[in-house]
């Protein structure tokens, strides 16, 4: 099998799905972990498989986001339970699903004041983590993500940091998880994070507004970034002699480019920390005769280095793919309670 190729490199393979059908196919091949989002959460629904739950809780005065998070919650607990093995065999390093926090704290209509937004990623980080031992919960790494991340860690919750495009937001996503790490009560034990840097979108970002990147340049920028934070993140937790891995997951790897392989982020990320990967990403993988090798510490050639750090503006383009992500979620959100008062 193609994947457990990939997992002899180092590489941990997490689903981007929670899906009941997508988690029997892969679960087997030997995927250990699941992330979740409101775009999953939606598609699951469209199946039809839950309408009987929904009219249930319907019934029970309910409103339609009251709905929209119970069914989250269930969903993400069926897939921490199918997982909770592999969180047990790792001694809590393995073996997490993904709970992502209400998308609408961002929503660039009608979203709260920074100090509210800070607030209550606080409020709910704590809630949806309570008593859950293989939940990690997701927090964008926008400004007020970025600052509700050292209360949350020092109250011990399990964070995935998401939407990170820039070493920017991964150093200070990173530097408050851990100031906030040092003042748990339980200490540095059980203490986990990761940090998930999205890939495919830089490429498709310096597509459109960086055209002037040479053939060798255009396309890599994405993996270059990628492979950057992993460096970086190795080297500032390499003498904390933690129990735990604090761990880069390389999310965004379906290709966006039609020329690309398929498996193109899989391959140059391959042979360490976390890949999260959709099923149609998976699907290449395990195309016959696929193997892998160890690529996530060999960089691009000087040259195409240089040539990136002078023609694309890392701020600009993590502000623009910031826009562009946040709307990305919150947008899936309204849908979902759209669908949720339609079937009302």
């Amino acid at each position: 099998m193609s994947i457990q190729s990939l997992i002899k490199t180092g590489t941990k393979v997490w689903l981007d799905s929670i899906d009941p059908a997508d988690l029997v196919r892969y679960q087997p091949l030997g995927i250990t972990g699941a992330t979740s989002n409101p775009i999953i959460i939606a598609d699951i629904l469209k199946t039809g498989e839950f309408d009987s739950h929904i009219a249930e809780l319907m019934s029970k005065d309910h409103d339609d986001a009251a709905i929209a998070w119970k069914l989250t919650d269930q969903l993400v607990r069926t897939a921490q339970a199918k997982f909770l093995p592999v969180w047990e065999r790792t001694d809590g390093d393995d073996g997490y699903v993904s709970f992502e926090l209400d998308p609408l704290l961002e929503d660039a209509e009608g979203a709260p004041v920074h100090a509210e937004r800070v607030k209550r990623y606080v409020e709910l980080g704590r809630q949806w983590s309570d008593k859950q031992r293989n939940r990690m919960i997701k927090v964008p790494a926008t400004p007020a993500g970025l600052d509700a991340l050292e209360e949350l860690a020092a109250a011990g919750v399990t964070l995935n940091v998401t939407l990170i495009f820039s070493a920017r937001q991964y150093e200070v996503a990173r530097d408050n998880i851990w100031r906030g790490a040092q003042r748990r009560r339980d200490g540095l034990k059980d203490f986990k994070s990761v940090y998930s840097i999205f890939i495919s979108r830089l490429d498709v970002y310096t597509q459109k507004q960086v055209p002037q990147l040479s053939a060798a340049a255009q396309g890599q920028v994405g993996i270059f970034n990628a492979k950057l934070l992993w460096r970086m993140n190795q080297q500032f937790f390499a003498d904390k002699k933690l129990r735990l891995r604090q761990e880069m997951i390389f999310a965004s790897t379906g290709t966006k480019n039609p020329s690309d392989p398929k498996d193109k982020y899989v391959a140059a990320t391959a042979g360490s920390d976390i890949q999260t990967n959709p099923p149609a990403t998976l699907q290449a993988v395990e195309e016959p005769g696929k193997t892998y090798s160890r690529e996530v510490d060999r960089m691009p050639p000087d040259a195409v280095i240089k040539e990136i750090h002078k023609k694309v503006d890392m701020d600009q383009l993590e502000q623009t793919l910031m826009r562009e992500g946040t709307a990305k979620f919150a947008d899936p959100m309204k849908s979902l309670l759209k669908q949720i008062a339609k079937m009302r």
